[in-house]
C-alpha cells in the first residue's frame, strides 16, 4: 500500500487538523515533537505521511502531486488559483474576506471612483473589484501589516481577512464591505482523488461523522 501524504498549512490550522484527525483515530505522535528538525511525519502502521509548510505553498503541493491532500484556508485556495478539488470544509478557522478602511471610503466604494487597495490577496482583490463591482482600482500588494496602508496614506482601502474587527477598531478602521466566508478547507490532487478515491472517501466520511 503506498503512503498517503498530506500537507498542512504550519500554526494553528495544523494543530487544529491534527486534533480533528485524532478523533477518527489518526495520529502522528512525531509531530508532538516540538524540537524535532523532521521535515516529514510519518504513521507506519495507517501508510499515512504529514509534513507542514506555509499556507499558500499548500494548493502547490497539491496540485503537482507531491501531496494527495491539503488542508488550507478557502483565502489561499482562491488566491492561488491552483488546479485541485476542494472536498470538504473543516469548520473551523472561520472569518471574512473584506474590504476595509476608515468611515471616509464608503462614498469612494458607492462612486466606483479610481482607488488604490492595499492587499495581500491581489486575485481576490482584482476579482472582486472588476468582476462583481465593475469597478477599476489600482491593487498593490502588501506582505505585512496590511492595517497600515490607509492610516499612511498609501491606500484608500484594504482587503484582508477579518476574524474579530479588533485589530481595524483600534487604527481606526472598519469593515466596509464583504466579500466572502472563509474557513479551513481539505484539498485533495487530481490524481489522488482517482487512485485513491476508496481511501479519501473514508477519510471524509469518517471526519464529515466526527464533525456531525
Amino acid at each position: 500500500m503506498r503512503y498517503l501524504t498530506f500537507a498542512l498549512g504550519k500554526g494553528r490550522l495544523a494543530k487544529t487538523t491534527l486534533e480533528l484527525f485524532e478523533k477518527i483515530g489518526i495520529t502522528c505522535e512525531e509531530m508532538k515533537d516540538k524540537d524535532s528538525r523532521k521535515l516529514i511525519f510519518v504513521n507506519e502502521e495507517l501508510k499515512l505521511k504529514f509534513f507542514l509548510s506555509k499556507g499558500p505553498d499548500v494548493p502547490t503541493y497539491v496540485e503537482y502531486g507531491a501531496a494527495d491532500i491539503g488542508i488550507v484556508g478557502k483565502d489561499t485556495i482562491v488566491e492561488e488559483g491552483r488546479k485541485l478539488f476542494e472536498v470538504m470544509d473543516l469548520g473551523f478557522g472561520k472569518c471574512k474576506m473584506c474590504v476595509c478602511g476608515p468611515e471616509s471610503a464608503k462614498e469612494l466604494l458607492k462612486h466606483n471612483q479610481l482607488i488604490r487597495v492595499a492587499t495581500k490577496y491581489p486575485n481576490i482583490a482584482k476579482d472582486y473589484f472588476y468582476n462583481k463591482k465593475n469597478q477599476t482600482v489600482e491593487i498593490i500588494k502588501l506582505n505585512g501589516s496590511i492595517e497600515l496602508a490607509p492610516i499612511v496614506g498609501l491606500s484608500e482601502v484594504i482587503v484582508d481577512i477579518v476574524e474579530t474587527g479588533s485589530t481595524l477598531r483600534e487604527n481606526g478602521l472598519q469593515v466596509l464591505e464583504e466579500i466572502c466566508p472563509l474557513s479551513a478547507r481539505m484539498v485533495v490532487n487530481q490524481v489522488s482523488m482517482r487512485m485513491e478515491n476508496e481511501r479519501i472517501s473514508k477519510l471524509i466520511n469518517d471526519l464529515r461523522r466526527v464533525m456531525e
